[in-house]
């Protein structure tokens, strides 16, 4: 298979990145600054990540609610502080599943109009999931079309994030309060009813990320890419602003408790894991009927249990390795990663965002991350997880980091 390139790629090897293959694209996984630092910053500044490589999906027509109604795991009607129905401007995140109940991808679904809505979806997966819908939907009034590439993302995310974004977009009443989390402003189709650049090109601002930090995912039209990459690392540069590979995005997500897809979440049944919000359940069942329903209900009392981890520092080992209990092998591993912006203090986890972090707080960062297991433990059950070459002990838990920013109010 060719690798792709984003627009990026000789912006990234001309600034010293460490480049590898990843969803069919060559990317970034840490520039001159390394991982760590880069970890750091999003949690305690920003950072900015080429996301260039991930897929859109425009789904539009006057059957474009049911569709996605029997595609998506999430309830569209229920899905706004669990009771309010999606909305034009408000975005929301489920699965899509076959009808076996296992993952083919998850998304983040933007409601721009009450018939349309656009899909994001994971690198290399636009044509996967097209080819679904456009299944799903034989029998609706529906247009589904795969715009991999024809626009260009990119995250910038940390508590700065909203200063950075206010010196390079123009005054505009669409992000003014309230611009809470899970919202955008703009418009996919050429961009047309985009915030605008301070350079004179639009934007499509979106309040949602995959850091767990406060931040923004912003689409432009790929010949506006560079130049709006270009136009944040200079505004940002203030407020400490780093580029940042994809080494910083797997521990900040694995840290924030966000599912890497076909890895935490993949070709098994979608239930007993730390990622229930994104299935309707109420009352022991599903408040609408989706693809894979059925399998999911039936698959439950027996299904193997995807559980969280924290280790007692930052030493990890390889996804796959084993997961131990009282000398028995009971699982495996799926991601193992290390956050360096949390350590223990008299044995509770402290972020370097956490408002009770000591003066001198200076962590070593904490492994983490996700096991799957034959059955059900209880938080803070103690376990080995063992790989070639070495065996870390670690603790079932219900939250990794502490005192993520992701859902701070904006503007303040």
């Amino acid at each position: 298979m060719d690798i792709k390139e984003t627009q990026l790629c000789a912006w990234h090897q001309h600034h010293g990145a460490t480049m590898a293959e990843f969803g069919g694209y060559r990317m970034p996984l840490w520039y001159k600054s390394g991982p760590i630092k880069e970890h750091r910053a999003v949690v305690t500044a920003a950072g900015l990540f080429d996301t260039s490589h991930m897929a859109q999906i425009l789904v539009e027509g006057p059957n474009a609610e049911e569709l996605v109604q029997r595609s998506l795991t999430k309830d569209l009607g229920t899905c706004i502080a669990r009771q309010h129905p999606l909305e034009p401007g408000r975005a929301t995140y489920g699965f899509l599943l076959n009808d076996s109940g296992h993952v083919i991808d998850d998304a983040i679904v933007m409601m721009e109009e009450t018939e349309r809505y656009l899909l994001v979806v994971n690198a290399g997966m636009g044509a996967t999931v097209t080819k679904h819908l456009l299944h799903l939907g034989e029998d609706l009034d529906v247009t589904v079309s795969d715009l991999t590439d024809r626009l260009s993302k990119l995250d910038l995310q940390g508590p700065a994030s909203g200063k950075i974004l206010q010196k390079i977009l123009q005054p505009t009443s669409k992000l003014k309060a309230p611009f809470p989390y899970f919202s955008f402003a703009g418009h996919y189709d050429h961009l047309q009813r985009g915030v605008k650049s301070t350079r004179g090109f639009s934007v499509m601002v979106s309040r949602t990320g995959y850091t767990g930090e406060f931040g923004f995912e912003l689409f432009v039209r790929p010949q506006d890419f560079a130049s709006l990459w270009q136009q944040i690392l200079d505004a940002g540069e203030e407020f400490g602003l780093l580029p940042c590979g994809l080494g910083a995005r797997d521990s900040l997500r694995t840290g924030a408790m966000l599912p890497l897809s076909h890895q935490d979440i993949g070709d098994w049944p979608c239930v007993n894991h730390p990622w229930s919000f994104a299935l309707p359940w109420k009352g022991g069942k599903f408040t609408k009927s989706f693809v894979g329903d059925q399998a999911l209900l039936a698959a439950q009392p027996t299904e193997p249990h995807t559980l969280a981890f924290l280790g007692e520092n930052g030493r990890k080992v390889e996804a796959g390795a084993e997961v131990i209990l009282s000398g028995e092998p009971i699982g495996t591993v799926l991601t193992c990663a290390t956050d360096m912006a949390i350590d223990l203090v008299d044995g509770e986890v402290v972020s370097l965002a956490s408002p009770n972090a000591p003066a001198s707080f200076a962590p070593r960062g904490l492994s983490c991350g996700f096991i799957r297991v034959n059955h059900a433990l209880s938080v803070g059950e103690s376990l080995i997880l063992k790989d070639k070459r070495r065996e870390i002990p670690v603790r079932v838990v219900t939250d990794i980091r502490p005192h993520r920013t992701a859902r701070m109010a904006w503007p303040l």
